[in-house]
């Protein structure tokens, strides 16, 4: 096990806090040596092994702590928030170094984390907690594309998933999803109908997926622009439609600013919709 924690015995070597685990399981001298020095090389940590851990940094110790599990062979690896301690430079390259050596050594790992960036960039499969109830296990690609439910729309995203409360209305035959400031035909409209309780629904959309133009276009809608947070790479526009607020993220309109008036549209082959009752996803 590896904790938040590192757990590290502070007046212990690097090289016994490695080895004190085999050394209560009264194994040979030379064969602790030998897995001692074999796992420190594995994590780039064997030119500290006389150091003290008051000598080490926090990822230094992270390593150390990893050593001491790693050291006994173990079927399954049980971590709980263990870059939890450490900066975010420092995260980024620790996420990357227990991702290789999963790879290299194949063994399982139960990873507990309140980070959805460490659970999505890290996991193979991810299971969503919600009060002790289990909301969606599934890879992070289905967790993001397809949550099951309104907890793990909003959870999973940043920025998190828009949601918008709406109807759905039956017109010439076609279902039609109204919310407020816009309305949209549903191509499965009456699939849709049939799956909820009540015409009250919730749509979703993720920031990414609203399209931002400064020029008025088929079904779209004027927004204003209340906050820009620059990234480089792209810019959160964070808008007001009609009142209500809603966030998108583009990669291509830098130029926009605060107050401007820009039109927004949905990709509509990526709309979330779910059940206000049961706050299970329809659609």
């Amino acid at each position: 096990m590896v904790f938040q924690d590192y757990a590290i015995y502070p007046h212990m070597t690097v090289f016994k806090n490695i080895a004190f685990p085999l050394k209560i399981r009264r194994m040979d001298k030379s064969k602790i040596e030998s897995k001692v020095r074999d796992v420190s090389q594995r994590l780039g940590i064997s030119k500290l092994l006389d150091r003290k851990p008051k000598q080490l940094s926090g990822g230094q110790r992270q390593r150390v702590a990893l050593a001491r599990a790693m050291v006994r062979d173990p079927k399954i690896f049980l971590m709980d928030e263990p870059l939890s301690n450490l900066d975010a430079k420092l995260r980024v390259y620790a996420r990357a170094e227990l991702k290789k050596l999963h790879e290299e050594f194949g063994t399982t790992i139960v990873y507990v984390t309140h980070d959805q960036m460490e659970a999505m960039s890290m996991g193979d499969r991810i299971a969503i907690l919600n009060d002790g109830v289990l909301e969606q296990v599934g890879t992070p690609k289905e967790i993001y594309e397809n949550p099951k439910n309104l907890f793990v729309a909003g959870f999973i995203g940043n920025p998190p998933m828009n949601i918008i409360e709406g109807t759905l209305i039956e017109r010439n035959g076609k279902i039609i999803v109204e919310f407020g400031f816009s309305s949209y035909q549903l191509s499965n409209g009456i699939e849709i109908m049939e799956k909820t309780k009540t015409p009250e629904i919730m749509l979703g959309i993720r920031p990414e997926n609203i399209i931002i133009t400064k020029e008025s276009r088929d079904y779209a809608i004027q927004a204003e622009i209340e906050v820009v947070e620059s990234l480089g790479r792209e810019n959160i526009f964070h808008l007001i439609v009609k009142d209500k607020p809603l966030i998108a993220v583009s990669s291509t309109n830098r130029d926009l600013n605060v107050g401007e008036k820009v039109w927004i549209s949905f990709d509509t082959n990526r709309i979330h919709i779910f059940d206000k009752i049961s706050q299970k996803k329809i659609y």
